[in-house]
């Protein structure tokens, strides 16, 4: 029996957003989220139109930085260092 998070859509937001930052692990999402890897493909899967789910779906598979095993010591932070400070869970303008 599959477990149900139940989380509100700027949670929802937030975490496809982490899932298409390059530097933010899948280990990252699960800290803060509790979603392990296999739900947070389900959930860009349900929440993401079919080829845009296709699209993340070849930019993160086998990518070395979105598994922090596999990551190598010159990756130290979860997010790129061009972000900017979230308000109302979005970046703010540059």
């Amino acid at each position: 029996m599959k477990k149900q998070i139940d989380l509100r859509p700027e949670q929802i937001d937030r975490i496809i957003e982490m899932a298409w930052e390059d530097r933010t692990p899948f280990d990252a999402i699960q800290i803060q989220f509790g979603l392990k890897e296999e739900e947070v493909i389900r959930m860009m899967r349900r929440e993401m139109k079919s080829s845009s789910f296709k699209m993340w779906r070849a930019r993160v598979q086998g990518r070395k930085t979105k598994h922090l095993k596999q990551r190598g010591t010159e990756v130290d932070r979860f997010k790129c260092s061009r972000q900017r400070g979230i308000s109302n869970n979005k970046v703010s303008k540059r």
